[in-house]
């Protein structure tokens, strides 16, 4: 237990740290020069390779676009993989995203939880290890991505630079161990309009979503309208039937007709309301007339509707190992006679992307909807047998007293991306998954535990 004493010693600066951190805004922007995800991002890198020197550790910044701390001697090394860019803050938050404020032995921000705070247990618990002086036979390092949420682009210049890991985590799931992980895809469906046989009103643009791998909180539609009080009208009673909090706005012969949705991760879309697809269904009940943008609304209503499992649409794939797809809607944009809908489909462990593929143009088949893939990650899966299984099963046993099950999820974590590791942590059993969502928080003694259980699982990988 000399480890988890010498991790109490840290408290305060652990929490400062990641103070720190999370007071960075470091959401992707555009790109500048030796800051390929922008000046925010950078930051936090930079940030957190400062934090790592003091720590006494040695530190590398590849070209801005990930950077690791390094301790210990020998020819392999323990990788532990996490990251500095967070998703966009959203809207709905009780403390300000970015302030890092302490209420009621939480941490609050935009990362706490996804990811900052853990790879920065992780870095603790690292520190712990030097400053013990326990003897490992192979280095460690501590590495900090910073694209993550936005397609993982970092990690081939990693992986064209630097060797890979024997073996290692990344603190970006949950526990006890993710051993298989969905095959995830983002496309975008895109559909040319044209003018077509237009009704009383006439859909001008519609936006909705910020990112694909998020369910979208938020949609807006511009309608141009003959009658704007008897859209009002329509918007106002589907409100009312359904529940939903949409509402029209009118300015002149335009309505702008908006609604709020729940966001939450595109692996759990189950656990958000979509607001593209409720704005959908609400549109279907506007007198467009039959031209190619009401028949892409009513298929969009007949073959998704609000599920988020993609039954109707005819991919409901489903396996003992991962359960089922995940189906989330993530944005819409639909301007100048051309809609593109983006997306998130998360396929079970056990089929090929192909296998998802052939179904999914088999729906479209006759529809004039094209199909635009633009990032496809392969599924994960690790024996439960092997050895990085095992060593971490006793770690978890160990700290927590819990029985170390295994666990298959649809959100993808850098294990794809990085040989030889798996998802460890840092959400507990029974903790709430506040991921992309608003008010995300992590307590602190549940940070410090995060603390203590990495720094068991590096020593017992790299004793």
């Amino acid at each position: 237990m000399e480890l988890n004493q010498q991790i109490e010693r840290y408290k305060d600066d652990l929490v400062q740290s990641v103070q720190e951190l999370v007071r960075i805004r470091s959401v992707q922007e555009e790109a500048l020069e030796g800051m390929p995800f922008g000046a925010a991002v950078n930051e936090a890198l930079n940030k957190a390779l400062a934090l790592s020197r003091e720590m006494g550790f040695r530190t590398v910044n590849l070209d801005g676009y990930i950077g690791y701390a390094e301790y210990g001697e020998g020819e392999d090394y323990v990788g532990v993989l996490g990251h500095l860019d967070v998703v966009p803050e959203g809207d709905g938050w009780l403390y300000p995203p970015y302030a890092a404020e302490i209420h009621d032995g939480k941490i609050y921000g935009r990362g706490t939880m996804d990811d900052k705070a853990p790879i920065v247990a992780a870095l603790f618990g690292l520190k712990a290890l030097k400053d013990l002086q326990l003897p490992l036979k192979h280095r460690v390092r501590v590495i900090f991505g910073t694209n993550e949420e936005s397609g993982c682009q970092e990690m081939e210049h990693y992986l064209a630079h630097e060797k890979v890991p024997i073996s290692g985590f990344t603190p970006d799931a949950e526990y006890p161990i993710i051993y298989a992980e969905k095959g995830i895809t983002f496309l975008d469906l895109v559909k040319e309009l044209g003018r077509g046989d237009e009704g009383e009103v006439v859909i001008k643009s519609i936006k909705g979503g910020q990112r694909a791998n998020m369910v979208p909180d938020y949609c807006e539609a511009a309608i141009l309208a003959k009658d704007p009080a008897q859209v009002s009208q329509i918007v106002e009673d589907f409100a009312g039937t359904t529940g939903y909090p949409i509402w029209a706005e009118s300015q002149d012969n335009t309505v702008f007709i908006k609604t709020k949705g729940v966001s939450a991760h595109g692996s759990l879309p189950h656990l958000g309301k979509n607001a593209i697809m409720q704005m959908f269904q609400c549109l279907e009940k506007l007198p467009l007339g039959n031209g190619e943008t009401a028949k892409f609304i009513a298929f969009l209503n007949n073959y998704v509707g609000m599920e988020t499992d993609g039954k109707s649409f005819g991919v409901g794939l489903e396996d003992k190992e991962s359960g089922k797809l995940s189906f989330n809607v993530g944005i819409i944009s639909l301007e100048n006679n051309e809609v593109r809908l983006t997306l998130n489909l998360r396929y079970p462990v056990t089929y090929r992307l192909e296998d998802m593929l052939d179904l999914l143009y088999q729906r479209l088949e006759g529809t004039g909807i094209g199909v635009e893939l633009s990032l496809h990650q392969k599924p994960l899966y690790f024996p439960v047998d092997h050895p990085l299984i095992k060593s971490l099963q006793k770690v978890y046993t160990e700290q927590t007293g819990q029985e170390a099950t295994l666990l298959a999820i649809g959100g993808g974590t850098y294990a794809k991306e990085m040989p030889n590791i798996v998802a460890f942590g840092p959400i507990l059993p029974g903790e709430e998954d506040l991921d992309h969502q608003a008010n995300e928080y992590i307590e602190i003694e549940h940070l410090l535990l995060n603390a203590k259980i990495y720094a068991h699982a590096i020593y017992e990988l790299a004793k």
